[in-house]
C-alpha cells in the first residue's frame, strides 16, 4: 500500500522526511510533514486506502507559512434535508437510494441540514419528511418494502473530517449536526454577494 499512501500524503502538501521498513518486521515506516489544514480527513482516507491496516501518528513540529494551493477536498457532495420537520421511514427509504444516511426515522431536520453522503460529486436536496400517501387506490408494488440501512454514526472527529468549506458543524451536548452554511449560500464561485 506504499504507493497509495505516499500519493495520499503527497496530495494534502505533505514533505516526505524519510521511507524505510521497520528492523525485525514487514512493515514500512513513512514520515511526513503534513500542514495541520492537510491532516484533517486524512485518517479515514489512509484507513480505507491500507483497508485498514495503516498505524497512524502525529507530532506539532512548527508554526510555518501558510503553504499555498488548494488541498484536495472530499469527492462525494452532501445530501441536504428539502424542509423542516421530522424524517419519516418513507423519507428515508428514498432518500438512501441517493447515498449513506446519517440520521435516523422521527429525528428532526432543518431545511439545509446534511442528512447524509451523496454517492456522487455535488449536493442533492432530499426530502426525508415525506409521508406516504393514504388513498384508498390499490397498487401493484404495495407489497414491496426496502427497509433501512442503519445510518453512519458521526463521532465529532468524523464529523470535522467530513465538512467542506461552505459547511458548519452544530455542537450541542447530546448530538452533532452538519449543515449549509447559510452565510455562504449568497456568495457565487468568487466570493462576492449575488
Amino acid at each position: 500500500y506504499m504507493g497509495s499512501v505516499v500519493d495520499l500524503l503527497n496530495q494534502r502538501k505533505g514533505e516526505l522526511q524519510d521511507m524505510g521498513l521497520e528492523e525485525g518486521s514487514d512493515m514500512s515506516i513513512v514520515k511526513y510533514m503534513v500542514p495541520t489544514r492537510g491532516m484533517l480527513g486524512l485518517r479515514s482516507s489512509l484507513l480505507s486506502a491500507t483497508r485498514g491496516t495503516a498505524i497512524i501518528d502525529s507530532v506539532f513540529d512548527s508554526y510555518r507559512a501558510k503553504i499555498a494551493g488548494a488541498i484536495q477536498a472530499r469527492d462525494k457532495g452532501s445530501l441536504l434535508a428539502f424542509a423542516d420537520g421530522p424524517c419519516t421511514s418513507f423519507g428515508i427509504e428514498g432518500a438512501q437510494e441517493r447515498g449513506r444516511m446519517f440520521i435516523e426515522p422521527g429525528e428532526d431536520v432543518y431545511k439545509g441540514r446534511i442528512v447524509g453522503i451523496h454517492q456522487r460529486p455535488g449536493d442533492l436536496e432530499v426530502n426525508v419528511c415525506k409521508t406516504k400517501a393514504l388513498t384508498n387506490m390499490r397498487s401493484a408494488n404495495k407489497g414491496i418494502t426496502i427497509g433501512i440501512v442503519a445510518p453512519v454514526v458521526m463521532s465529532l472527529d468524523s464529523c470535522v473530517e467530513y465538512l467542506a468549506a461552505d459547511e458548519i458543524l452544530e455542537v450541542t451536548p447530546s448530538l452533532f449536526r452538519m449543515a449549509k452554511n447559510p452565510d455562504m449560500q449568497n456568495l457565487n464561485k468568487k466570493g462576492q454577494k449575488k
